[in-house]
């Protein structure tokens, strides 16, 4: 067997079981896209080139209310600026003398998971492992999306507005945990529902969409909140 054919495998193996969480989050965007009027390969095609819950979430919530091309791009650009600095991060575990298609390409793969996987790899990291592990974990994020649109589409308004609950408590879930270690992050979400709220109903601000608004609020809450509260970082690097 070569090396290939072994990172190959590797990758697949690695990316299965987040495929399998994969599938079951993106039932609920599906559910999410059903209610946004997307069809099923509109709901496929949108969820393999995105691949990000919060982004997508934003993107189908704008489609939903006829938000324009700009602001939907906007929010999916600012919901998903992290993965900049994770492809940063993992250009460190790239083996000298890898082309710059190939150093593309894996940047292209980054998700939270795969990047996860990517940098956990022992040396350098090929760029099959990771091209194998995003492939399969898409196509089951993917397929998952897809699910949950034809699912939408066939069962009770009370039962689709039920299972969009999830996705809610999928982000529950994240910032839960954090809100609860660190209090600056807890203030933050505070400001932030406070702030929400108030600029909905402002004279000015509530006549902007609410992709501008919320755009225009994720960019200024963090922007003070990462002055306010720098995260420090010892001299090896870690936090």
């Amino acid at each position: 067997m070569t090396d290939l054919t072994k990172d190959i495998l590797h990758g697949f193996r690695d990316g299965f079981p987040i495929a399998l969480g994969y599938f079951a989050v993106a039932f609920s965007l599906g559910i999410i896209a059903a209610k946004a009027g997307l069809t099923v390969p509109e709901g496929f095609l949108s969820s393999f080139f995105i691949r990000a819950s919060a982004g997508e979430y934003g993107v189908y919530t704008l489609i939903a209310v006829n938000a324009a091309y700009v602001e939907v791009i906007a929010m999916c650009l600012v919901a998903n600026l992290r993965y900049m600095l994770m492809s940063a991060a993992l250009s460190q575990k790239i083996a000298p003398g890898t082309s710059w298609f190939h150093r593309l390409l894996m940047a292209c793969c980054v998700t939270d998971e795969v990047f996860g996987i990517s940098v956990a790899h022992p040396g350098y990291t090929p760029p099959a492992y990771t091209y194998s592990a995003a492939l399969i974990s898409t196509l089951f994020w993917a397929s998952g999306c897809a699910a949950g649109i034809t699912a939408g589409s066939l069962l009770s308004p009370d039962t689709v507005v039920a299972l969009s609950m999830s996705l809610y408590g999928m982000f529950l879930a994240i910032i839960i945990p954090a809100a609860r270690q660190r209090r600056n992050v807890l203030y933050t979400l505070a400001v932030s529902f406070v702030l929400s709220g108030l600029c909905a109903v402002a004279p000015v601000v509530g006549e902007w969409s609410s992709g501008m608004r919320t755009v225009v609020l994720t960019i200024v809450i963090s922007a003070i909140a990462a002055w306010l509260s720098p995260i420090n970082t010892d001299s090896d690097g870690t936090a």
